[in-house]
């Protein structure tokens, strides 16, 4: 079977940092599950996307973040992205997480979501702090615009052209980490030739990156 097409290895367990946290009431109203992190919590290479999406109920166990509490956990994003970090040698060393750990859905559609508040991004960033502080990876991969926007925010730091940022290493002293920007999973299809890349040449360009800034892999 082509890696393509191979599944990831799926997460067995979560590292949950409050338990029924309910910071954020119009979240905690809609919400099925806060979805928390998972991998191992010495990984080099931390994750991080946006927020979950409203997730799929009936799927097989690839049902999102939504439903099984469990950070890049659906059947597009989650898979895509955990085959990537297998692909390219850190399928075992590599945590996964969001930003804003509940689904925030769209008033005029809550089977689809929209961008977390100023004030919900705030609410959760000392989760994504507390997560970053007990794993201490070499390199932070934010997947996306907005999850490179709620990393930097931790720096007190902004971005202008996402795209000109993608796979730009940004040193973050206060998270002790570098800060590496790369496509959400759901657009890199749309972007990836806007910035040159054919998908094998993108793949390669991301475990170049991680290979230069983490220090104890097994690639």
């Amino acid at each position: 079977m082509p890696a393509a097409d191979r599944d990831p290895a799926y997460p067995t367990a979560r590292n949950v940092i409050e338990s029924g946290c309910e910071r954020c009431p119009a979240l905690v109203e809609h919400r099925e599950c806060i979805s928390w992190g998972t991998g191992p919590l010495d990984a080099t290479v931390l994750v991080v996307g946006e927020a979950p999406g409203a997730g799929t109920p009936d799927a097989d166990r690839w049902q999102g973040g939504n439903w099984t509490g469990m950070a890049y956990t659906s059947r597009h994003s989650g898979r895509r992205i955990r085959r990537m970090l297998a692909e390219i040698g850190y399928g075992d060393e590599a945590y996964y997480t969001n930003a804003v750990k509940c689904f925030p859905p769209d008033p005029q559609d809550p089977t689809s979501n929209r961008e977390p508040t100023p004030d919900e991004r705030a609410n959760c960033r000392g989760h994504l702090v507390t997560e970053v502080e007990a794993v201490d990876p070499d390199v932070v991969l934010a997947t996306g615009k907005h999850a490179t926007k709620s990393v930097l925010a931790v720096e007190d730091r902004s971005i202008d052209g996402f795209l000109d940022s993608v796979l730009m290493p940004v040193r973050c002293d206060r998270l002790e980490t570098q800060l590496v920007p790369i496509l959400h999973p759901s657009y890199q299809d749309v972007w990836i030739g806007r910035l040159g890349y054919e998908p094998e040449e993108y793949l390669e360009a991301i475990r170049e990156t991680l290979e230069e800034y983490c220090t104890s892999t097994d690639t």
